[in-house]
């Protein structure tokens, strides 16, 4: 298929890797990659583009925000035996304050009696134990509110990530159909400049006996040597076959080259290959990519100059 170049600049790539082609047009795509090396190549190029777009604007989260997060995940899976911990050390506790404090036999002076007196112990150690426990206790309270804050940070940050990454992924969608839109407002105007130029002269293609009702028209410009093809309607084709453009110049056969599914199907004009003379131009139905001479049997549309 030599007019690679302008299948390729139809746009028609970008639009199937978009999704935006019927059934039909995509199996007509996957045909022209499957057979023409040059067209695949493109349509990987086009559908890497879209992936390495989104994956050029991503951003990365902060250094600093992963470490808390990774921190806070740590913790939550030592918090049980931390817990514990603390709660051991607050039973500790509750239990040495509930048991009276321990007694101690005061020296005697030599000249007393020989009953010994009993007196109670200072309770400063138990107040000590008492105000460990509490700051055990503070410290475990703060331990949970700092888990339950950071669980609800690191939630928002996840729904953050989540809500960019569809943003990023619209962005690319719009640049794509952008990109599209802008190479369909250039062509529009391509034609219009070629409809309008009188240099072109139309010759009319009627349909033969495999299709009558078959009917294009061919632009020719005999100076520049510029041919447009438009098709007004055409019978659709499997995709492994195309319909193919041929000039005839004092009757020998020349190829003006393929039409895209696009025009085959009345979607504007196609630039063909340029022909230096001609006095008919005629299609016939061709293997994909095209042939080297004329089916004449599967001849669809002729017209005479």
């Amino acid at each position: 298929m030599e007019n690679f170049q302008d299948y390729i600049e139809s746009g028609i790539l970008e639009q199937y890797a978009l999704g935006e082609l019927s059934a039909a047009e995509q199996a007509a795509v996957e045909a022209q990659a499957a057979s023409q090396p040059a067209i695949r190549a493109e349509l990987e190029q086009v559908q890497a583009a879209l992936g390495f777009y989104a994956e050029a604007h991503a951003i990365a989260p902060p250094a600093a925000m992963r470490e808390r997060v990774l921190s806070n995940v740590l913790a939550q899976i030592a918090g049980p035996a931390a817990n514990a911990s603390l709660r051991a050390d607050v039973d500790a506790v509750a239990q040495t304050t509930s048991r009276p404090g321990p007694v101690a036999s005061a020296p005697q002076p030599v000249a007393a009696a020989p009953e010994a007196v009993v007196r109670p112990m200072s309770s400063a150690p138990v107040q000590a134990s008492a105000s460990r426990s509490g700051w055990a206790i503070a410290a475990s309270v703060a331990l949970l509110l700092s888990l339950g804050g950071n669980m609800l940070l690191y939630s928002n940050w996840k729904n953050a990530s989540s809500e960019l990454v569809a943003l990023q992924n619209d962005q690319s969608r719009f640049a794509a159909t952008t990109q599209v839109v802008n190479e369909k407002l250039g062509a529009l105007q391509q034609e219009n400049q070629v409809l309008r130029n009188d240099e072109f002269r139309a010759v009319a293609l009627a349909g033969t006996k495999t299709a009558p009702s078959a009917h294009a028209r061919v632009l020719f410009n005999v100076a520049t040597h510029k041919v447009y093809v438009d098709v007004r309607s055409l019978p659709p084709l499997p995709a492994d076959k195309q319909y193919q453009l041929w000039a005839l110049d004092n009757g020998k056969p020349i190829d003006a080259g393929v039409l895209t599914v696009a025009t085959a199907s009345g979607e504007g004009l196609q630039h063909m290959k340029d022909i230096a003379s001609a006095q008919t131009f005629a299609m016939t139905i061709e293997p994909a990519g095209g042939s080297a001479g004329p089916t004449l049997s599967t001849m669809t549309v002729v017209g005479n100059i």
